[in-house]
């Protein structure tokens, strides 16, 4: 009898619910999107029972695929986007229908009241909470104090995204190290909550779910939660993890030194280590790994494959009908037009900043930019220098974890960016490291979470299986002649990019906006 997970990747976009078997194969996926709304400037909401909708909506259609059998699932667990401040009183209801999400800025007051009584770097020395401070939840709890006071009084827990699922699935109120540890009163290096930081917050300590293990099995599916995801009740839900977690899982981040690059919308580098990588300066943002003992820390930048589809929508907009007239992935002619353009793009710059800075740039208010740009350029050089300059950027947050840890001599490449040849072929010699792409693309998510379920099923003894599904399917190897070239330009690429920050900041202050970060 085969043994069957059903693994949610509740992203920031919708959830995709994948069928995985006691081999680690993915026989079938389905996604179902919901929205995010954005009623001020800097709040990003989303409805918790959107969440739950596009569960079980997600789950019947992988039913009715009829590749399993109900009998065969084993367990369910839940990869989920982070920092969620879900508040429900004693009787489990939700308090409120909309709550902000993890790039939800509101909670500014709350950081400055806070910020009182702990320091920032002591913060963030202590929870490696690398993102601006007003995205954690204890900030956002603070708020919901300070603004929605009737809510404060009536809260018993406050949950994040895949928690309040679990919740809905379980009854039970639980979290994993992992999710705990960007609640902004996690301490790393203590493994738990951190009494000081909840006392600094002003809230009650009982709000936070008690902790367990990523792999531990909460519970099996309650009545009501088995009818509607039709399901049977004995199916076991394990607490999952944080979506960079599962992520570093899925993308063969599980020992010492492995790193990966997540290349999608926005994009970071992943370090899994037995160490925390802490550096105040540049703030690499840092979750519990799901694997005892371990810890991923990661330098993000926001504008990666969303400047490749600004690129597409606003230069190249005769790609897209190309595209449809002959039937072709339109970032593949891309792709092909910019593999006509040498290494440096004729010297040709451009800042993938579109979405403002990261931790990475000297300011939040930082723009992207094309440099150097003459009347010599063509559509060729315009598309390859996005590819190069995105890459450059990520060189930089490299950099920065090869000071902390000895890394492995190779990277993994996950997210859709993985898919395109000549873009690993930039990454190898802007990275001088050998890049790999195995079978496991935009999967790593979903492939990590089902680890998790199938370690705390006892069906895999450990995380160590996750080797054995990956299959190298390419190795690109750096070529000398391009990283001599790319060097000299990821100077004057450093340089380029603070004296955008600054520029970045007299724009501001001449014409004030939100950070789109």
């Amino acid at each position: 009898m085969s043994k069957i997970i059903i693994a949610y990747d509740l992203g920031t976009s919708g959830n995709k619910a994948s069928l995985y078997n006691i081999d680690g194969t993915c026989l079938a996926s389905a996604f179902v999107p919901y929205d995010t709304y954005y009623p001020k400037s800097g709040w990003h909401e989303q409805r918790p029972l959107d969440w739950w909708n596009a569960i079980i909506e997600s789950t019947h259609k992988l039913l009715d695929t009829r590749l399993i059998e109900k009998k065969d699932i084993e367990s369910l667990v839940i990869s989920g986007h982070s920092l969620g401040a879900v508040p429900i009183d004693e009787k489990g209801a939700l308090l409120h229908d909309i709550t902000p999400i993890w790039s939800d800025t509101r909670a500014k007051k709350e950081v400055q009241q806070f910020s009182k009584k702990v320091s920032e770097k002591d913060w963030y020395i202590t929870t490696g909470n690398g993102f601006p401070q007003e995205c954690y939840t204890v900030f956002k709890v603070m708020w919901y104090k300070n603004n929605k006071p009737a809510l404060f009084k009536r809260i018993y827990r406050i949950f994040g995204t895949k928690d309040f699922i679990n919740f809905k699935m379980t009854g039970k109120i639980k979290t994993d190290h992992s999710y705990a540890s960007g609640s902004g009163i996690y301490d790393l290096k203590r493994c738990k909550y951190s009494p000081r930081l909840i006392e600094a917050s002003g809230l009650p300590g009982e709000f936070f779910p008690e902790i367990v293990p990523s792999t531990q099995i909460i519970g099996d599916l309650t009545k009501e939660a088995a009818e509607q995801l039709n399901l049977p009740q004995k199916v076991k839900v394990a607490c999952g993890g944080v979506d960079n977690s599962c992520i570093a899982v899925g993308a063969r981040s599980i020992k010492e030194g492995r790193v990966y690059t997540s290349l999608g919308s926005s994009a970071w580098i992943a370090l899994t280590s037995k160490e925390p990588v802490l550096d105040f300066k540049n703030k690499p943002f840092v979750f519990t790994h799901v694997i005892p003992g371990m810890f991923t820390s990661a330098v993000p930048i926001f504008s990666a494959g969303s400047s490749y589809e600004w690129v597409l929508h606003n230069i190249c907009s005769n790609l897209i009908s190309i595209s449809k007239k002959e039937g072709k992935d339109p970032y593949q002619l891309m792709d092909a037009l910019a593999s006509k353009s040498p290494v440096g793009s004729k010297s040709l710059l451009f800042n993938p900043s579109l979405a403002g800075g990261s931790s990475l740039d000297k300011s939040p208010y930082i723009r992207g930019a094309y440099l150097g740009l003459d009347l010599g350029h063509t559509q060729s050089d315009l598309i390859r220098s996005v590819l190069e300059g995105i890459a450059m950027n990520l060189r930089l947050a490299l950099d920065i974890l090869r000071k902390f840890c000895k890394l492995q001599p190779e990277m993994i490449l996950v997210g859709g960016g993985s898919k395109s040849k000549l873009w690993r072929q930039i990454f190898a010699d802007i990275y001088n490291i050998k890049i790999v792409k195995t079978n496991i693309g935009q999967e790593a998510g979903s492939l990590g979470a089902a680890a998790v379920a199938a370690v705390g099923s006892g069906l895999w003894r450990d995380f160590s299986k996750i080797d054995d599904i990956h299959q190298v399917e390419e190795i690109t190897i750096p070529i000398l002649e391009n990283v001599l070239k790319y060097e000299k330009l990821l100077n004057v690429f450093k340089l380029a990019s603070e004296y955008q920050a600054e520029i970045g900041d007299l724009m501001y202050l001449s014409n004030p906006r939100e950070p789109l970060s």
